[in-house]
């Protein structure tokens, strides 16, 4: 596992920890919003109407009403990104990490409408009446190259088919794994409740649910995503009100952090601003998959006469998955004060690594060694050795412990409930694995334990809690849900409807076996997912950027036509030539 989890760190170092990445992310959402005149703001009030159904027609070709699918996607997105994704961000990058989120968020909200439009435009209509789309469908049909003899180089099927068995990969690293284990590390918590039970429950619910494909999800996501949402939101709100001489002092760090980095505080050793931009931008993706090409899967069951209106419709999900959701999480992390305190948890394995040496995060010298040593931009030297344990605590002199990005105080090693007496070996500052012991110790906590405790933590108390158990129970399983569908549409494109049921079993099955796998590994494998998903996207839609402007052109041209009394103003008749 330490092998595993150290080759996937490293290749998320190479592509979603790298800054060509953001370039490529936050770059292609500029551009478009400015190619198309800023369409997330002259365009919200319009994708409100859409999506009330004001424009609807009963000829429309589809399995989904536009709120079916929004309501889809948006539960594909408002899952463990939302609650334990922002405290991930946060204990990465500080306050600076959520406002790249909302940056993202915000020129994200172009791309998704970009992304949802042109795979609307080229989805499939299967032979028994169903649909069928995605980013892959685009891809086959406009993006094979065809030379001045007349030859046609079939690039678009190859990226069609890499980004489809992205998404399968993705299907698991995204929206599956992360999403039972950070339900069952929330109801053990909460309530003691051993994570495979809590795992094997849920796979029973999430196995009946995606037997009935895309229009049964649809409708136990239509009633989930509002009642979940509003849920959170009030809970959310109390916590912040809680501690109200810290809501203003909390907005201000996550804006003069922004271009600066995050300075250390607490337990929370700092972050530069490369980091904290990196991390929020990539748990920003996490979040609303702006760019990522997985809700055009989700818009193109949707009933609509043309792709565009669909796109507007997408366009919504990044406003009110992060700039809403997200930064009230983001306030109750921060203003509960939660994001930077030591509290008594129980270290994952993985997350533990021993120094030589003795560290004082009081001593502002050794903040800042630690914290370059976390970030990677210096190395303290790590111990190697056996360590003796004595009645539970360290006995060797001269090591400092490492968790959760960290100094950690009080550490404890047991053996069942018991405190353990012997030696363990320690490899370049990894603890050799322990299949019979526990480690217990302060330190700093992320994911969703730390949104828990910073709800417990209010006037909610130990109620908080149960709320942060029971939304993210809603948010990771319906997001669990979604992804199921988008998996199986790539299942579909590549190997055929019949292999479905295979991909649905192995599916289920690794969400059982995920409730309790170490959270480390396979949040680990979700950045590298994203990437590979969001990569051959991004290219294709800057590809076919001109086909977008027209499209969108065409679009208000025929609305202006079919609907001459709604008011358009003068800038946009003037913009498309109506």
């Amino acid at each position: 596992m330490h092998g595993l989890n150290d080759f996937l760190v490293k290749l998320d170092g190479y592509l979603g920890g790298h800054p060509w990445f953001m370039v490529l992310l936050i770059g292609t959402g500029l551009f478009f919003t400015i190619y198309l005149g800023f369409p997330q703001i002259r365009y919200f009030r319009h994708a409100i109407r859409i999506t009330t159904g004001k424009y609807d027609h009963s000829h429309d070709i589809g399995d989904t009403s536009h709120f079916q699918s929004l309501a889809t996607a948006l539960s594909g997105t408002v899952g463990t990104g939302n609650i334990a994704g922002v405290a991930l961000a946060i204990h990465l990058g500080g306050p600076a990490a959520l406002f790249w989120m909302l940056v993202t968020a915000a020129i994200g909200m172009c791309t998704k409408m970009v992304e949802v439009s042109i795979s609307h435009k080229y989805r499939d209509i299967l032979p028994d009446g169903s649909v069928s789309g995605g980013p892959m469908y685009y891809m086959k049909k406009r993006l094979n190259i065809k030379t001045r003899s007349g030859k046609v180089i079939k690039t678009g099927v190859v990226l069609g088919a890499f980004f489809a068995g992205a998404t399968i990969l993705s299907s698991f690293g995204t929206g599956n794994l992360p999403q039972i284990n950070s339900i069952s590390n929330s109801v053990f918590t909460s309530f003691g409740i051993r994570h495979i039970v809590t795992g094997a429950i849920l796979a029973v619910l999430l196995a009946l649910v995606i037997i009935g494909g895309i229009k049964r999800i649809a409708k136990v996501t239509s009633v989930l995503v509002p009642f979940m949402a509003m849920l959170y939101i009030l809970g959310a709100l109390l916590v912040i009100f809680t501690h109200p001489e810290n809501i203003i002092p909390s907005f201000v760090s996550i804006f003069t952090d922004a271009f600066t980095g995050s300075a250390a505080a607490g337990g929370f050793l700092g972050a530069s601003f490369a980091f904290a931009m990196n991390r929020g931008v990539n748990r920003g993706l996490f979040s609303n998959e702006s760019g990522q090409g997985s809700a055009p899967i989700a818009h193109s069951a949707a009933r609509a006469p043309e792709p565009v209106s669909e796109g507007m419709v997408a366009l919504l999900e990044p406003f009110i998955d992060t700039i809403c959701i997200c930064t009230l999480t983001g306030l109750v992390l921060l203003a509960s004060g939660a994001w930077n305190t030591k509290t008594d948890n129980q270290f994952q394995p993985t997350d533990v690594q021993v120094l030589a040496g003795v560290y004082d995060d009081s001593n502002r010298e050794d903040v800042k060694r630690l914290g370059k040593h976390i970030r990677g931009s210096e190395f303290l030297d790590l111990y190697n050795g056996m360590l003796e344990i004595d009645n539970g605590e360290i006995a060797t002199e001269g090591i400092s412990v490492i968790h959760a990005r960290s100094l950690a105080e009080n550490v404890r090693f047991l053996s069942g409930k018991d405190p353990f007496n012997g030696e363990l070996e320690v490899i370049a500052g990894k603890l050799a694995p322990m299949s019979t012991l526990t480690v217990e110790g302060e330190s700093l906590i992320h994911s969703a334990p730390l949104t828990t405790y910073a709800f417990s933590h209010s006037m909610l108390k130990g109620y908080g809690s149960y709320i942060v158990t029971f939304s993210l129970l809603l948010f990771a399983f319906s997001t669990a849900i979604s992804w199921s569908y988008y998996g199986d549409r790539a299942t579909t494109y590549l190997f055929g409807q019949k292999y479905v049921i295979i991909y649905r079993i192995v599916y289920v099955a690794g969400f059982f076996v995920a409730s309790f796998t170490d959270t480390t590994i396979i949040w680990s494998l979700s950045y590298v997912a994203i990437v590979l998903m969001a990569v051959p996207n991004l290219i294709g839609i800057l590809l076919l950027r001109r086909e977008v402007k027209e499209n969108v052109k065409e679009y208000w041209q025929t609305f202006a036509d079919q609907y001459p009394d709604e008011k358009i103003s003068g800038k946009m008749r003037k913009r498309f030539g109506e």
